[in-house]
């Protein structure tokens, strides 16, 4: 497919709610993905307590770009493009350490934690002390930092972080609140599990956007205790009150998107934990900090979404997953797991199993959705199939400039139920930015 005929396919039609197979098995629309998404957006590459030492890095993604981020001898945070000035090795083949500097295995070109160039062998013999060492640093990309989670953005016309959020913000800022709104904040508990997907990265993004409409897919996984509170079920509740309704917030000029559950005024703390007393404790005090912080809006439970392009977050599970792209047909997944970091030993032991059992590669449920996007994208890639859409049309029409309760819409627009309002919008915003719409 010629760039030049994208305006001529109907790649994506909101209006209708239909999205062309094309956008997630053709190589020129992947590679332009590549040049006019991942090179312009905001893009999450860590957590603070990755690098809370100076000297501390961590190898991250960006796109198919492999970034180091580093905090610097000045306690400043740095992102740099993971590639050397001279012929383009990776100065740092570690997932995660501490250094001073960072010397290329090829050649010896070596860089301190601000990115600066400082030997380079036979610099006087070879180069005859020409090379202007200060022109020759690592490429840099922005980086900010909300609530602890760290962003990186290669190009300098795109606004701030906090701009490009928008009122999606509340979203971020939610999930790295510890549950007991005390001191602290979330540390990262088990690393970082990676893996790769035979699917497009969109598949994962656009499916915890708020894709309420496939508990089909997890019947088998309901029948299940995976909450050590010996329940059976996915789902662990530190309040299990009347049945609550479920709520889709989408932010269409961003693509950005929530979800969560509205629970009915007065609903009471009922613990899952009560045969476990060090967890039936913290559950209950979190429970009351957090009616006392937000008082009538403590009704609005986040569940989880997506923040365009390829950052998804479940709050219940205090988990992220990043879905990067690693061609038209393969996804590289990592998935990040979060404890607060005060809180006591047998909660974080509890979290840590309890996130493990429902989520990465190990994970029950997301084995069910790894299968579904698996089985959809090869189902996608015929030449029959790509002459058919995609039906996204659940709820079109029927938005709400504010749910039930006038809070809730924070800035988007709502949908209470099932629906694909938010994929919706999260198909918009990517065709905006490919400039098809």
């Amino acid at each position: 497919m010629d760039l030049a005929d994208l305006k001529t396919r109907a790649l994506v039609d909101p209006e209708r709610g239909l999205v062309s197979r094309e956008i997630f098995v053709d190589p020129t629309l992947y590679a332009a993905e590549l040049e006019r998404i991942f090179a312009t957006q905001w893009l999450f590459v860590g957590h603070v307590s990755q690098v809370r030492r100076a000297g501390d890095f961590v190898v991250s993604r960006m796109g198919e770009e492999s970034v180091l981020l580093v905090r610097d001898v000045d306690g400043e945070l740095h992102v740099f493009l993971n590639s050397c000035r001279h012929r383009g090795m990776q100065v740092c083949r570690y997932d995660q350490g501490n250094a001073s500097e960072f010397a290329c295995p090829y050649h010896g070109w070596t860089y301190d934690t601000k990115g600066r160039l400082g030997a380079v062998p036979a610099l006087r013999e070879g180069y005859f002390s020409e090379l202007e060492l200060a022109e020759w640093g690592l490429v840099e990309a922005r980086v900010a930092e909300l609530k602890g989670s760290i962003w990186a953005c290669w190009d300098a016309a795109t606004p701030g972080l906090e701009d490009w959020l928008g009122d999606a913000r509340i979203w971020i800022e939610e999930f790295f609140t510890v549950p007991d709104v005390g001191v602290g904040e979330l540390e990262l508990i088990a690393g970082v599990q990676k893996w790769t997907l035979p699917c497009n990265w969109k598949f994962g993004a656009e499916n915890f956007s708020g894709d309420n409409y496939h508990n089909v897919s997890h019947a088998s996984v309901d029948q299940l205790a995976l909450s050590p509170s010996g329940k059976a079920g996915r789902h662990q509740y530190d309040a299990i009150p009347q049945k609550p309704v479920l709520q889709n917030i989408a932010y269409a000029a961003t693509g950005h998107s929530g979800r969560g559950a509205l629970y009915p005024p007065g609903f009471d703390f009922l613990s899952a934990y009560a045969a476990i007393p060090e967890l039936h404790a913290y559950y209950r005090r979190a429970y009351a900090a957090r009616e006392q912080q937000l008082g009538e809006r403590a009704r609005m439970v986040p569940h989880g979404g997506t923040i365009f392009p390829n950052m998804s977050f479940s709050n219940g599970r205090t988990s992220i997953a990043l879905w990067h792209p690693a061609g038209p047909e393969t996804c590289e997944v990592w998935r990040f797991y979060f404890v607060p970091e005060h809180a006591p030993a047998a909660v974080k032991d509890h979290l840590r199993r309890y996130v493990i059992r429902y989520q990465g590669p190990s994970g029950l449920t997301e084995e069910d959705d790894m299968e579904n996007w698996n089985l959809a994208h090869r189902a996608s890639r015929g030449t029959i199939a790509r002459r058919h859409p995609y039906h996204m049309a659940m709820g079109l029409g029927h938005e709400m400039a504010a749910g039930s309760e006038p809070w809730i819409a924070r800035g988007g627009t709502v949908m209470e139920g099932v629906s694909e309002q938010n994929q919706r919008g999260y198909y918009r915003r990517w065709a905006q930015l490919m400039g098809v719409l």
